[in-house]
């Protein structure tokens, strides 16, 4: 990494010396020749960089110069940045209170000494690096640009021909192929299907067989075969593909020659040409190719295996790219099997197998991991087998391992800021969803990220580098979080050792407090967690060379001990991650090269230190969920790089700065706090104790923007208006999300805000908040002065979202049938609302986009039209396009609602009146589309507190056929539920809560009934007083994986045949207070992994049969008062990885059989007795023995044990020497 980050730095140096600030404070100190004599040693070193780079792994010289060159670079970096820093703080205090100060520092003996020092600094950095330079010229390095780059891929010549019994599993993957090739609707003569995926998922291995394949054989007149591998190169290209149709191609021929011979082999043909291993992305080189491969005969196909996604884009126009995913485990299994073990000797022994497959998740589903791994191991024995557990594969040398290197040709593919900004995600744990505007961010810290000639923003770059890398397969996974709403994405395990591998020493992941790292490493990540018991690493004191510190949030960091006065020591710092972490010292400020600060989640910080605002360079300050923080400093406008406030869950900010529009870099701001007690018309306080107060025109020239802006404690009335309409929120064109919340603190309720005239007035207070029109989402919290909505609703043609709550006055929501693109409404608390729509059912079309509709408290809409006749009544539209409806306390709602048959998500209907509106759906009949039956797409349907609910025959019928989720709560009435579960063939989980009459047994037909449910995985039944016992029915459901059964009172047995139940995974008993003993059918549930046990008053042990769950990984016993002993067996449950013991119980000591647990990876003992906690104090408790292996034990939530370091035995070490000289010795041989 560090090699290739250093063309990058020079880049910038250069950059800095040559800007107007740093030649003018260069005059002022004396040192502008110094400076221009560094900026041409730099240019010169420039120039060979790059070659210098691709050299180095086959020159020991070259690398030995690189490293020498990599420090001094660096310290230029630094020195350089110091420069910047002071002249930005020149700019910053000239013209201020302080500029005498500045002046009289400079003009007198200071000047002389700050001269002096910058001047040896400069000379010093200019001599070494003069001195590296030279010894360029020894190992003859030619002057390279990134334009001009390229890169040498070794990978080896495919070819054509694979064994069909070779390719195992991706049945699916080699039908789809196969029906793409044969699909005779194409109508392109020539058509191109690209296969793209990472690296060693078997692209190639794919193409061969369907090259192979009967069908293939049958179909086409010609068949060719090209691996591409190097550079694209047209005319090479044509020559291998002329070769493979003809067996024989003359050298040395002219282009023209060539594709007259083309075209002589090809023309009028249904031919089939793979062109294997591509990494061109230039689509007019492709294009050159293409054209001249056009003259086949129609139904022609071409393949092209390729990793970049890029590459598949920009090479077809009518098929898509056939991305190629993971293995799955079986598949993954059946091919480490066959390369593993001899035919016939699969393992018996369950151990065996467990670490087998243990090994096989291990290789992530890469089948280029698969049988490399299955090959070394082959014939081994298990001892040797469960080492590899341990060993990453960037750990096994290179000559038996083909893994990495065959991923590497795709990093050494990349440009150089590419490869730096992919091997700072070394940092990150292996399976971690990487927040990617986070990356972004730790990417613009550290320089990764280049100004873009187009006039793109830094973030823009920075995307494009993260999609570029995606599409590239470095990452995978990209998906927006169902929380936070932002984009997350993660590396396939095999792609993070990569990136550790290339990173080097240059980044370097902590797993303990004891660990070292090199004295070339840069950039430091923890995964680990400094809780009060552990220490900060004091031993970075010493590393004054390091640029990063991150925390990634593993388990939260709670409570996290900092030692200041080490991070402090870290001058060079530009990225410092230390949320949870307490309090922030008042000499923060001395960090000036800090870029990224995260204090987010720090519950204790009030306020900020003065001192922070000293950090000029500062690009990010996170705060996010620092609920405390009163107020932000005073002087945060002289922050002038800070591009990101995140300060989104700062509940208890009362203002904004006075000045914060002045920081017009500024791209992320989460909320503005509006001072409650305002400010005047032209920001002056209205009173001394509102001195430093900005109102909400502090938004007035921050046009940049972007992202969720949440604008709080809005107040009403002229003056309010005037301000928030200099906001000029209309001018915010790139803000997506807008959150309008008024005050509720101030004695404004709905009742002291009147729409008389002076209720008009507060309404412009809405109308002077207009957004831009390219809104997407839109919320207005609190708004209780108009009874109508704003006439600025019509003009926001983009908003997709819009949610009112708490909202009392509205009564007119028409304007929202005017939003051609809203795709999800919410209304909540609009308790004057009586109609969604004044128009009469005809005359105004309803929400063409409508997909997800909300209604939820509101006491008295009756309906969606105000006027709706009984004609029409039986002739209401439908919602074309709404997937998803929720209907809660709503109690006026009658008929007068639109039908809603296209529902494909949830229904919820939640304290309604009557079902009329969701009958009339149900019976509705669909023109012109007869075969279409209504809600025959609902997946989740939910009906909560119906009182009206009698039979679920009423609601369920035959049209439910997609339906996977069916949830009944609180229905006081509901009695029978036959025979309406017969027709939900298609149900996944079921769960009926607080139904007080409900009988599950029916009227006959019991065994039928749960026998249609054979789709059945989870079945939740809680808080049911007339169940006494399980219906026989149920064993019927054979592919239940999870049961519930909770808060029944009057159950007083389980039947034996629980054991039938095969597919159990998960068991969860509690709260059922006459159940007096579990039964002993339990030994059968061979397949359960998790076993709750709570509040259950009589149970006072556990049978025997227990013991024999060898699947069973989590064990919880809460509130069993009876409860007096484990039996010792327990040691037997070999598969246990947690254990959660609760009180009250009789509970006082531990069974030795915990001892042999051995894969017991955590136990919970809470509210137990005191002397069982005794007995397990570490070291001195008589229990201690029996339960020190375990790596996490907490008594009462505190952990009794630190974490444990990472095992690196020399046995391991010693056992993975045996099978590297083996299998050198086999390959030998």
């Amino acid at each position: 990494m560090a090699d290739s980050i250093l063309f990058g730095i020079a880049q910038k140096i250069i950059e800095n010396i040559a800007s107007a600030a740093v030649k003018e404070i260069g005059s002022i100190w004396g040192v502008a020749k110094e400076l221009s004599g560094l900026e041409e040693t730099i240019s010169t070193i420039e120039d060979v960089l790059l070659d210098a780079q691709e050299k180095k792994n086959h020159n020991h010289q070259v690398s030995s110069w690189l490293k020498k060159l990599e420090g001094v670079i660096y310290e230029a970096d630094e020195l350089m940045d110091d420069v910047s820093t002071e002249a930005l703080r020149r700019q910053l205090m000239s013209g201020s209170n302080m500029s005498k100060k500045v002046r009289t520092f400079f003009s007198s003996s200071n000047q002389l000494v700050f001269h002096r020092t910058m001047a040896h600094k400069i000379k010093d950095i200019n001599d070494r690096l003069a001195a590296v330079s030279k010894n360029r010229t020894d190992f003859h390095l030619e002057v390279r640009h990134e334009e001009s780059r390229a890169v040498l891929r070794t990978r080896e010549q495919t070819h054509s021909y694979i064994p069909e019994e070779n390719v195992i599993g991706r049945e699916s993957d080699r039908k789809a192929i196969l029906d793409l090739l044969l699909d005779t609707k194409v109508e392109e003569d020539v058509s191109v299907l690209p296969i793209v995926g990472l690296g060693g998922l078997g692209k190639t291995t794919l193409a061969q067989f369907v090259f192979n394949h009967e069908k293939v054989r049958t179909n086409f007149d010609l068949k060719m075969w090209v691996c591409v591998s190097e550079n694209f190169d047209v005319k090479s290209l044509v020559e291998k593909i002329i070769k493979s149709a003809t067996d024989h191609c003359k050298k040395n021929q002219e282009m023209d020659q060539l594709q007259r011979k083309l075209q002589k082999e090809i023309n009028g043909k249904r031919y089939f040409l793979v062109l294997d291993d591509v990494w061109n992305e230039n689509r007019e080189e492709w294009l050159k190719l293409k054209n001249l491969l056009s003259k086949g005969a129609k139904g022609s196909r071409i393949i092209i295996t390729t990793r970049s996604q890029r590459v598949g884009e920009i090479t077809t126009d009518t098929m898509k790219p056939y991305k190629l995913g993971i293995l799955d485990k079986d598949n993954s299994w059946s091919l480490f099997k066959n390369v593993a073990f001899k035919p016939g000797h699969e393992p018996n022994n369950p151990n065996t197998k467990k670490t087998a497959m243990e090994i096989v998740d291990k290789c992530g589903g890469i089948p280029l991991a698969i049988r490399t791994i299955g090959s070394m191991l082959y014939s081994k024995p298990e001892a040797q087998w469960s080492s590899f557990l341990e060993m990453e594969f960037l750990r096994m040398p290179q000559n038996e391992n083909n893994i990495l290197p065959t991923l590497k040709l795709s990093y050494d593919n990349l440009p150089s800021n590419l490869k730096c900004c992919f091997a700072y995600c070394s940092l990150f744990p292996k399976d971690y969803q990487i927040e990617v505007d986070m990356l972004i961010k730790l990417w613009m810290a550290q320089g990764f990220i280049k100004p873009s000639s187009s006039g793109h923003s830094l973030e823009e770059a920075g995307f494009e580098i993260f999609n570029e890398l995606h599409l590239r397969s470095f990452f995978q996974e990209v998906k927006e979080n169902d929380w936070t709403k932002k984009l997350e994405s993660k590396m396939h395990d095999l792609m993070h050792d990569l990136a550790v591998q290339v990173a080097g020493t240059e980044c370097a992941t902590l797993h303990s407090v004891g660990e070292n790292i090199d004295g070339r490493t840069r950039h430091v990540s923890f995964n680990f967690d400094l809780n009060p018991s552990g220490q900060f690493p004091t031993f970075l004191s010493k590393e004054n060379r390091i640029r990063t510190i991150l925390f990634p949030p593993l388990w939260g960091n709670s409570g996290m001990l900092v030692s200041w006065d080490v991070v402090l020591g870290l001058k060079v710092l530009r990225t410092l991650d230390l949320h949870h972490s307490g309090k922030v010292p008042s000499s923060i400020g001395k960090l000036k090269h800090l870029r990224y600060l995260d204090l987010s989640r720090n519950y204790e910080i009030r306020t900020l230190p003065a001192s922070i605002t000293k950090l000029q360079n500062l690009q990010t300050l996170k705060l996010s969920g620092c609920a405390n923080l009163v107020e932000l400093p005073r002087d945060l406008k002289k922050l002038v790089n800070l591009r990101h406030l995140v300060n989104d869950g700062c509940d208890s900010l009362t203002h904004m700065p006075l000045g914060l529009g002045q920081l017009c870099n500024l791209v992320t701001l989460n909320e503005f706090v509006v001072n409650e007690k305002g400010v005047g018309p032209t920001n002056k306080p209205h009173n001394q104790g509102q001195v430093g107060v900005g109102g909400l025109n502090e938004l007035m020239e921050l046009n940049n923007l972007r992202g969720e802006l949440d604008v709080r404690n809005l107040r009403y009335g002229k003056d309010a208006s005037e301000e928030y309409k200099d906001a000029k929120l209309k001018e915010k064109q790139h803000l997506h999300t807008l959150q309008l919340s008024w005050s509720i603190r101030n004695n404004d309720s709905d009742d002291n805000v009147d729409a008389t005239s002076e209720g008009e007035d507060y309404e412009i207070t809405l109308e002077s908040l207009q957004p831009h029109p390219n809104l997407k989402k839109l919320r207005i919290f609190d708004y209780r002065a108009g009874v109508r909505l704003a006439s600025w609703f019509s003009s926001l043609t983009t908003l997709d979202r819009l949610v009112l709550r708490r909202c009392g006055k509205i009564k007119n929501v028409s304007p929202l049938s005017q939003l051609p693109c809203l795709k999800s409404l919410k209304l909540v608390w609009l308790s004057s609302l009586e109609y969604i729509s004044n128009s009469n059912v005809m005359s105004v079309p309803l929400l063409a986009t409508l997909q997800r509709l909300e209604l939820e408290r509101l006491p008295n809409l009756k309906g969606w039209w105000k006027d709706v006749s009984e004609e029409e009544e039986e002739d209401i539209p439908p919602f074309e396009c709404l997937s998803q409806l929720t209907i809660s306390h709503c109690p006026q709602l009658t008929s007068n609602m639109p039908l809603y048959p296209y529902l494909e998500g949830e229904l919820e209907l939640t304290d309604i009146y009557r079902f009329k509106t969701f009958e009339r759906t149900q019976r509705m009949k669909m023109k012109m589309m007869d075969s279409f039956s209504p809600l025959s797409k609902l997946t989740w349907l939910k009906i909560e507190r119906i009182e009206s609910l009698q039979s679920l025959s009423e609601v369920l019928t035959s049209s439910l056929i997609s339906l996977r989720k069916l949830c009944i709560w609180e229905c006081p009435k509901l009695k029978t539920l036959l025979p309406a579960f017969q027709h939900l063939t298609s149900l996944q989980e079921l769960e009926i809560r607080s139904c007080h009459e409900v009988d599950i047994y029916g009227d006959g037909g019991d065994e039928n009934m749960w026998q249609a449910l054979q789709s059945l995985l989870i079945l939740n039944l809680q808080d049911l007083p007339q169940l006494e016992t399980l219906t026989d029915g149920l064993q019927q459901l054979t592919s239940l994986k999870k049961l519930t059964l909770e808060e029944c009172k009057s159950l007083v047995g389980i039947p034996e045949w629980i054991g039938n139940l095969k597919s159990l995974r998960e068991l969860r008993i509690g709260g059922c207070n006459k159940l007096t003993s579990l039964p002993e059918g339990l030994h059968q549930l061979a397949s359960l992994q998790s076993l709750d046990i709570r509040d259950l008053p009589q149970l006072e042990t556990f049978p025997d049969g227990l013991q024999e769950l060898t699947s069973l990984q989590e064990l919880k016993f809460y509130a069993c008062e009876s409860l007096a002993d484990i039996p010792e067996w327990i040691g037997n449950l070999k598969s246990l990885r947690k254990v959660g013991i609760g009180g009250p119980n009789k509970l006082t000591s531990l069974p030795k059989g915990m001892r042999q647990l051995t894969s017991l990876q955590e136990l919970s003992i809470r509210d137990c007795d005191p002397i069982l906690n005794k007995r397990c104090e570490r070291q001195t408790g008589e229990d201690w023995h029996k339960v020190s292996h375990i790596p996490r034990l907490c008594i009462d939530n505190e952990r009794i044990n630190p974490p444990q370091e990472p095992s690196t035995s020399s046995s391991s070490a010693s056992c993975w020497e045996d099978i590297f000289k083996e299998f050198r010795a086999a390959a030998i041989v």
